[in-house]
Order: C-alpha cells, then structure tokens, then sequence
C-alpha cells in the first residue's frame, strides 16, 4: 500500500534572514516617525517662547507717559508747514516737542516717516509708533532720550486716539498669554 506522495522533507534549513530584515527596517520606520513627532514637538515648544518672547519686545511700553518723552518734529516733505501741524496734534497729545524744522540730515525719508532715536530713546521710539504706524526706524548715536519724528511723503494723520488704544491693548493680552 504506498501512497503517491513524495516524502517529508524536513524543514530544518528554513532561513530566517528576511523576516529579520523586514523586523529591522520596521523598528527603523518605527523610531524615524517617534523621532520626527518629538522634533516637532520641540520645534512647537521654541516657536512658543520665541513668539512670548517677541510680544514682550514688540509690545510698547504702557507705563509711559507722553509727558515724559521728547520729541524733535521735522518735516521731509515739500508740504509747508506739515510739522508744525503735526507738532500742534502731538502736544495735544501730551508729548514734548523741543523742536520743529524742516529735514536737513540729508536722509531720505519714503512712507510715512520715520523715528530716529538713540539707544536710550527705543522705547520712547516705541511708544511714539503708536501714533506714527508704519513708520521706518532709524537708530543713531545719539545720548539722549529725546526722538526725532521726520514726517515723509506719505504721511496723511497721525493715528487716532481709539486707534492707539487698540493697539495697546491686543500687545497686553498678547504678553499677559505667556
């Protein structure tokens, strides 16, 4: 009674190289995803501070008070008597004006103006760009606090009251979130 089957080979020389293969290059794909989530986790952590951080500089100071800033108006337009006007609205505002003239650095000044300040004068400068928006920065070498407020072509109104307002207020929340 034989049967026409060939007999059992023993499956003893099985190789088990490319299921081992298969498991490394899963446990690699496995490690590369982990190591890309923790990298953008810590990306996300950096551009947390980094924006924290950039609302505390960007943020104008709110304690300061128009009274105790200076300010030289000067006039880079052919427009005659716009720094007197613009000085005019800028006392009435609180702020100290020492002086008005027209430009005579010889920079020239596009947009609608521009601040030119020393280093004791950046905060000054930044309360100020609350109501001159838009305007270029300009720092010198100067000692002193005072800021130069050079109105350029552009240059249509200071900002409004609400105006300034507003924009004070978004930069508190923004700093008080970190």
């Amino acid at each position: 009674m034989r049967t026409d089957r060939p007999p059992v080979r023993p499956r003893s020389g099985r190789r088990p190289l490319p299921p081992l293969i298969f498991l490394l290059v899963l446990a690699l794909a496995a490690l590369g995803v982990w190591w890309y989530v923790l990298r953008q986790e810590t990306q996300q952590v950096e551009r947390e501070a980094e924006a924290c951080a950039s609302a505390s500089e960007e943020a104008p100071p709110t304690t300061l008070d128009p009274a105790s800033i200076t300010l030289r108006v000067f006039n880079a337009t052919d427009t005659a008597g716009l720094a007197q006007t613009v000085a005019t609205d800028l006392k009435n505002r609180g702020f100290v004006v020492e002086e008005v003239a027209n430009d005579t650095s010889g920079r020239e000044v596009t947009g609608v103006g521009e601040l030119r300040h020393g280093a004791r004068g950046s905060d000054a400068a930044e309360y100020v760009r609350l109501f001159l928006p838009q305007a270029g920065d300009y720092l010198d070498t100067r000692a002193t606090a005072v800021v130069d407020v050079v109105i350029g072509p552009e240059f249509t109104a200071l900002a409004s009251a609400e105006e300034v307002a507003a924009a004070l207020a978004p930069a508190t929340s923004a700093a008080a979130d970190c």
